[in-house]
C-alpha cells in the first residue's frame, strides 16, 4: 500500500482524507505539478517548482512550504514507496472553507497532497509504435498557462480519442493546434524544422517542452515557435508530443491520416533518446 502525504503527515493511502469543503473539490480551486522519477531521482524538479510558484501567484494562492521542503517531501515519498521509475503528483488547493464563490480568509491553510505512481517511463510501447491523434475544438478557458486541476475537458478529449480508436486528442482553436490534451504538440516540416506553438495563455508552458527544445538546439536543429494548422500537421514529415510522463512520444496518424510514412520518425526518436540521457545526468 502506498504512503501519501497529506497536510504535513505521511499516511497509508486508505487513511488519506481531505475535507468535503475543500475548494479543490467544490471549485477545482487548486493547482498541481507532476514530477517524473528515473533511477529513484527527480527529473527537472527545479522547473516544476518554478511553474508551481507561478501558478500559485496567478491565482493568489498561498503555500507555506519552501522549495527545499517540497524536495524533502518528494524524496521521502520516493524512499517510502520504493519508486525507481514513475511519477510524483503534487496538488495544492486554497483549503477548506464553507462554500462561497468569494475566496476564504487569507489565513485559511492550503491543502497540500502528494502521492506516487509507479510507471515504466523508458520502455514505452506507445513511444515505440507512435500515437494516433485526433483533432477536436479547444473549448477550455483562456488561462491555459495556469496548471489548474480543472481537467474535465482534457479528460473528455481523451475519452473521445479512445472512442475513435486513437490515443490522444490535439486541441484546435481558430484552425490552429494549441496543444495535446495533456502535452505539448510539435510537427517537423519537410526541411527538418521543428514547429511548436509559442508560449502564451493559450497553452501550458511545458517543463519537458523547454528541456526538449534545449536538446534540439544542442543538436543544431531548426526550431520555429509559432502556431501550426491542422493541414500543416497532416502534411508534416513527423509529429510528436512532449510531457513529464511521456517524455517525447512520436505521433504517426492524425484524424485517420498517416503522418509522413506512418512510423516514428528520426527527429522524435533522436530527441527522446537525448532527452532521457540528459535528464538522467541532471536528476537529483
Amino acid at each position: 500500500m502506498r504512503t501519501v502525504y497529506v497536510n504535513g503527515a505521511y499516511v497509508p493511502e486508505d487513511q488519506a482524507k481531505v475535507s468535503v469543503f475543500d475548494r479543490g473539490f467544490l471549485f477545482a480551486d487548486g493547482v498541481y505539478e507532476v514530477t517524473s522519477v528515473l533511477d529513484g531521482k527527480l527529473i527537472d524538479f527545479g522547473g516544476h517548482c518554478k511553474r508551481l510558484r507561478r501558478s500559485l501567484g496567478e491565482l493568489e494562492m498561498r503555500l507555506d512550504l519552501s522549495d527545499e521542503d517540497l524536495l524533502a517531501i518528494h524524496r521521502e515519498l520516493v524512499a517510502r514507496n520504493d519508486i525507481d521509475e514513475g511519477m510524483i503528483y503534487l496538488q495544492v488547493t486554497r483549503g477548506a472553507a464553507d462554500r462561497d464563490f468569494v475566496f476564504p480568509p487569507e489565513d485559511t491553510p492550503p491543502t497540500v497532497v502528494l502521492f506516487t505512481q509507479k510507471k515504466p517511463l523508458i520502455e514505452s510501447a506507445l513511444a515505440a509504435r507512435g500515437q494516433k491523434v485526433i483533432t477536436i475544438e479547444d473549448k477550455r478557458w483562456s488561462r491555459c498557462d495556469i496548471k489548474t486541476v480543472q481537467l474535465l475537458y482534457p479528460s473528455l478529449a481523451k475519452m473521445e480519442a479512445k472512442a475513435k480508436g486513437a490515443d490522444d486528442a490535439w486541441l484546435v482553436r481558430d484552425g490552429f493546434v494549441t496543444e495535446g490534451s495533456s502535452n505539448n504538440a510539435y510537427i517537423v516540416t519537410s526541411d527538418g524544422t521543428i514547429v511548436t506553438r509559442d508560449i502564451s495563455s493559450a497553452i501550458l508552458s511545458g517543463i519537458t517542452r523547454q528541456a526538449v527544445l534545449e536538446c534540439a538546439r544542442d543538436l543544431q536543429m531548426k526550431i520555429e515557435e509559432r502556431p501550426f494548422s491542422v493541414e500543416e500537421a497532416e502534411n508534416a514529415v513527423e509529429a510528436f508530443s512532449t510531457s513529464a510522463s511521456g517524455f517525447v512520444v512520436p505521433a504517426v496518424e492524425i484524424d485517420g491520416k498517416p503522418i509522413g510514412d506512418g512510423k516514428p520518425g528520426p527527429v522524435a526518436t533522436r530527441l527522446r533518446s537525448v532527452y532521457i540521457e540528459k535528464m538522467r545526468q541532471a536528476a537529483i
